[in-house]
């Protein structure tokens, strides 16, 4: 009975210091420098890090709150300009709820219909056993083959955690049909990689992961200066592509299994393959869906000018259309993560109002010019800077909620600064956005890898082991992308 009470205590315990933290700051006297509407902004800001750093809620409770005390703390707020004229409740309703508005909750959301059509036709366990059946019956060759898939799945589900959720049962599956137990050092090193592979493709691919949309809402709005899907690939990618390489060696490392290969493993996996039967007419339609959509996304700008989010509408279209498409609206809405949406849309929305109110570029002024980076050069400001959103992501465990509280903080920076260049600027922005993606080290710094580590396949110092040498080598390659690469392709 104790045990159940504990959670419960350290739950409202954390409720409780989010609303003190509100209070104190906005009681505190008024900032220098600060309309009273973005002290008030910060102290909502701080209070969501709270709630989502303790998840003392759930994502969804805790966009309601926020927005529900942007709308009343900022309506009652005085002007930009000052004087007694407030800005009024309509007004702030209006900034609250932008991001429900903002295209890229959009893309979002029919990505995650992508991703659900997926797990509905069965199509990406088909995907997985096809690779894996190719792959040979050695620890290496089933190794590799869980990393490309990993890769493959990346380019067309939009959630690092649907990717890993579709894995589990695949590789779980395997273990036991190869006559292992599901603590065994094979199970831990297959879910291990794949935890980690759909981290670092969250990186390297746009439409991998949502936070990647919450940052670019930002970043697009703030420069003159549109990241296609092509863009964004050829920036990341040769990073994510390196970091493949290096992971499939320190797992090799650090977690090599006992047996060098597995009997009649390549059999085992065919026999699964075979079970699933032809493929039906809703997997032949969507997989021609899904790679039209990727041929779309990678060509923007180059052979068509339809953005990304167009171009996941009409691919949302298709699927929910009758006879041609693979989805009912009745099966659909009971897969697809809502909360996911309504989180995205509410970090969003909070940045936005950050942004109108001046306290992101208030709170970026006092922070980064008290430590000097002002003055840096940009190389190594950029270094400086993902090495603090490395740092500060082990205390978040939703990179989302981390990129709506510190991409617009650091475009105001950048913003600030003396002739920072447009394609440099936002280049700086952009490589926060790509460090953001970093969750290695802790199994709680991502659902993707909560959802992994509750297999109980692997204990928490593995994780820890692996994930402390890849964010290490991880953030070198940074370092050296910073000196060379970016600068090739003009982003810094």
């Amino acid at each position: 009975m104790k045990k159940e009470e504990k959670p419960k205590k350290t739950k409202w315990t954390a409720i409780v210091l989010s609303f003190l933290v509100l209070i104190v700051i906005l009681v505190l006297p008024p900032f220098a420098g600060l309309p009273i509407a973005g002290q008030r902004a910060l102290a909502v800001l701080a209070f969501a890090v709270m709630l989502w750093v303790t998840e003392a809620v759930t994502y969804p409770v805790s966009a309601a709150f926020i927005i529900v005390l942007l709308t009343f703390l900022i309506g009652l707020s005085p002007t930009m300009k000052g004087g007694s004229d407030l800005i009024g409740t309509k007004t702030a309703l209006e900034w609250s709820l932008s991001g429900f508005s903002s295209g890229a909750v959009a893309l979002v959301a029919g990505a995650l219909f992508l991703s659900a059509a997926m797990q509905e036709t069965g199509l990406d366990k088909r995907i997985a056993l096809l690779v894996l059946s190719k792959v040979g019956s050695s620890v290496k060759g089933i190794l590799f083959g869980v990393i490309v898939v990993g890769i493959l799945l990346a380019m067309f589900i939009p959630s690092p955690t649907a990717r890993v959720g579709a894995m589990i049962p695949i590789i779980l599956g395997m273990v036991s049909a190869f006559g292992l137990q599901k603590e065994s050092k094979l199970s831990a090193l297959l879910l291990l990689a794949t935890a980690h592979t759909a981290t670092i493709w969250s990186i390297g691919i746009k439409t991998a992961t949502p936070q990647n949309m919450v940052g670019l809402n930002f970043i697009e709005k703030a420069f003159p200066y549109h990241v296609s899907w092509v863009k964004w690939f050829l920036a990341a990618a040769p990073w994510s592509a390196i970091m493949t390489i290096v992971l499939y060696f320190v797992l090799m490392v650090f977690m090599r299994p006992d047996e060098k290969g597995i009997k009649s493993g390549k059999e085992v996996v065919k026999k699964q393959l075979k079970e699933l039967g032809s493929m039906t007419g809703s997997q032949i339609r969507l997989l021609i869906i899904a790679f039209a959509a990727l041929v779309l996304w990678a060509t923007e700008d180059i052979l068509h000018s339809f953005d990304s989010t167009t171009i996941v509408l009409l691919v949302v279209a298709i699927m929910l259309a009758p006879g041609i498409g693979v989805l009912k609206w009745s099966k659909v809405e009971k897969l697809i993560p809502w909360g996911t949406v309504i989180l995205f849309a509410a970090g969003i929305s909070l940045g936005t109002v950050l942004l109108k109110t001046n306290g992101a570029t208030w709170l970026a002024k006092v922070f980064f010019d008290k430590f000097g980076l002002a003055n840096l050069s940009i190389v190594l400001l950029v270094i400086i800077l993902t090495a603090f959103t490395i740092l500060i992501h082990l205390g978040f465990a939703s990179a989302t909620s981390l990129a709506s509280t510190l991409i617009p903080v650091v475009i105001a920076f950048v913003k600030g600064m003396e002739n920072p260049g447009t394609i440099h600027g936002m280049g700086i922005v952009l490589i926060t956005q790509f460090a953001i993606g970093f969750g290695f080290i802790l199994p709680v710094n991502a659902p993707q890898n909560m959802l992994a580590y509750g297999t109980g396949t692997f204990e928490s110092k593995d994780f820890i082991k692996t994930g402390i040498v890849l964010t290490l080598i991880g953030y070198a390659l940074f370092v050296l992308f910073s000196f060379t690469y970016w600068k090739w392709i003009e982003l810094l």
